[in-house]
Order: structure tokens, then C-alpha cells, then sequence
């Protein structure tokens, strides 16, 4: 129980990732708000609020509390309502989890703008909204002397950290949560708040057709590997009062394994003291970058 009576609202909660969010925090004692949409995993189709009302319902019958949010978080206002529903159901928030998306997934010479501006919309505008007003709500309740000990967790991806073929605009959205995610925990941490990411692999709707065959689900009585409920305990962890030290951290995790990432560092330097000569440039990049490892390669690259 260690997130007992916090309140958490779940981004894209209805499904994948985010429904085995919302499930564990309840497990740990946490009041939930789901927040879905329930649209197709491209983004299309009418919205509806089943797939949020039917996770309420399984939190209910665990014992748990939880309210259902159908606010379309990349837009102002649906961003307002969803930290008003986690304020007017549960009288405060205390974790925020951004997790809602979908793909367009496209070779970029293929890519459409309307396919580029769709996925950053939902995920990076879709961070940026909820983060906004729920860091709006932290810094009054501070400024009004009341304490805070409130937690956001961003979702990004590999593809954000290495780079993935055919998801250009998914690998840049999920590269520009990393830097907001950053600056948020620059900004917020006065507040009482931290701010970290993950970088999660796991079965969805969402990833069924690019990681193939290894979705597969394993014999009965094997570990899962694949299975959205092993990036969970990280998640909760993460939004507990215990995390508090931890702040501007992205943690790549999948099966049984979280690795902190090592993100954009200062690496070896030559410094000249004067400007330099186009001509003289290559011989200290060359031996700039003999100092440094290879970079990993990007998924799906040949």
C-alpha cells in the first residue's frame, strides 16, 4: 500500500500500459481517475467512455475508488477538466501520469503532415497540457502554504532515445517529452514536485505490429516479458511519497529489467581559445569522436 490514499489521474487509462497503471496504484491504495477517450490506436474513430467506465469498474471491485475522465487531454480545456475531475472527485492530486497516445506510422518520405501533426498532438501537446495545469494546481497549493508531494511520470520510449525506422514523428514526440520532462523537473521541483519519464516495452495494442513475433505470449507458467503489467511497479514506485529524492530521471524498462538512462552529456572538449578553421575542423572532430563510444543504433536500422 504504499501509494495509499494518494490520488493519481492516468492518462489513457482505458487500455494497454495505462489500464495496468491505474490497476496497480489502485492495488497500492491509490484513488484513480482513468482518463480515455476510448478512439481506435491510430487516433480515429467516435469517442467513447466504456473502455475508462469498464476500468473504474474492475478498480471497484478490488475495493478500490475511481472516478472516469473523457477529456481529450491534448486540448486546453480537456486538460483543465481532467485535474478539476481528480480536485471535485477526490479533494486534491498528487500524481500525474502521462501516458496517453497512438501511432501513424510512416517511412518519412511517406509521412503525411497531418500524420506528423496528429501524433505530436496527443503525445507531446497531450504531456505538456495535463503537466501544465497540474503544475499550476501544485505551485497555488504551495504558494498557500499547504505542503506538496506530488509526482509527475511522462511517458516516452526508445524510440525517443535511439531513434526508430518508420517512426519519425513517434521518435520526435517521445524525444521532446524527454526535454520537457526535464525543464518540468527544473521548474517544478520548488513546488514539491518531481518529475521523471519512462521508457517502457511491452505488449499493446499499440506495438503488436512492431515488435511481431516477439508479442508473442509465452507458454502458461512462463514469465511474460511482454506484458504491460511488469512496467507498472516502476510506475507506482515512481509516484509514491518514497521517490521524492528522485527527480529528471528517465528509466527505460520492460519484462523484469529498468536500466537508468545515461542521457546527453558533456563528452570529451577541444577547445582551441581561438576560432577555428573550417579546414582544421575535421581532425578534431575525428579525434573528438575517437574518444567517444559508437552511439546504439537506431530500432530497426539495417
Amino acid at each position: 500500500m504504499i501509494c495509499k490514499d494518494r490520488v493519481v489521474a492516468v492518462t489513457g487509462s482505458g487500455r494497454g500500459l495505462g489500464r495496468a497503471h491505474a490497476l496497480k496504484f489502485a492495488r497500492q491504495g491509490a484513488l484513480v481517475v482513468v482518463n480515455d477517450l476510448g478512439i481506435a490506436r491510430d487516433g480515429t474513430g467516435e469517442a467513447t467512455a466504456s473502455p475508462a467506465e469498464e476500468v473504474v469498474k474492475e478498480i471497484e471491485a478490488l475495493g478500490g475508488r475511481a472516478v472516469a475522465s473523457p477529456h481529450d487531454i491534448a486540448t486546453e480545456d480537456g486538460a483543465e477538466g481532467l485535474i478539476a475531475t481528480a480536485l471535485e472527485a477526490f479533494g486534491r492530486l498528487d500524481v500525474l501520469v502521462n501516458n496517453a497516445g497512438f501511432l501513424r506510422d510512416r517511412m518519412l518520405i511517406n509521412l503525411s503532415e497531418d500524420e506528423w501533426d496528429a501524433v505530436m498532438r496527443v503525445h507531446l501537446k497531450g504531456h505538456f497540457l495535463p503537466l501544465k495545469h497540474a503544475g499550476r494546481h501544485w505551485r497555488a497549493e504551495s504558494k498557500a502554504g499547504r505542503p506538496v508531494d506530488a509526482r509527475v511520470i511522462n511517458t516516452s520510449s526508445g524510440a525517443g532515445l535511439l531513434g526508430s525506422v518508420g517512426q519519425g514523428n513517434y521518435s520526435a514526440a517521445k524525444a521532446g517529452i524527454v526535454g520537457l520532462t526535464l525543464v518540468a523537473s527544473a521548474e517544478l521541483g520548488r513546488y514539491g514536485v518531481t518529475v521523471n519519464a519512462i521508457a517502457p516495452s511491452a505488449r499493446t495494442r499499440m506495438t503488436e505490429d512492431v515488435f511481431g513475433e516477439t508479442m508473442a505470449r509465452p507458454a502458461q507458467g512462463e514469465f511474460d516479458a511482454m506484458a504491460p503489467e511488469n512496467v507498472s511497479p516502476l510506475v507506482v514506485w515512481l509516484g509514491s511519497a518514497d521517490s521524492r529524492a528522485v527527480t529528471g530521471r528517465i528509466f527505460e524498462t520492460d519484462g523484469g529489467r529498468i536500466c537508468v538512462m545515461d542521457a546527453f552529456r558533456h563528452g570529451p572538449v577541444i577547445d582551441k581559445g581561438a576560432r577555428w578553421d573550417p579546414a582544421d575542423v575535421g581532425a578534431a572532430v575525428r579525434d573528438l569522436l575517437a574518444q567517444t563510444p559508437e552511439p546504439e543504433p537506431v530500432y530497426g536500422a539495417t
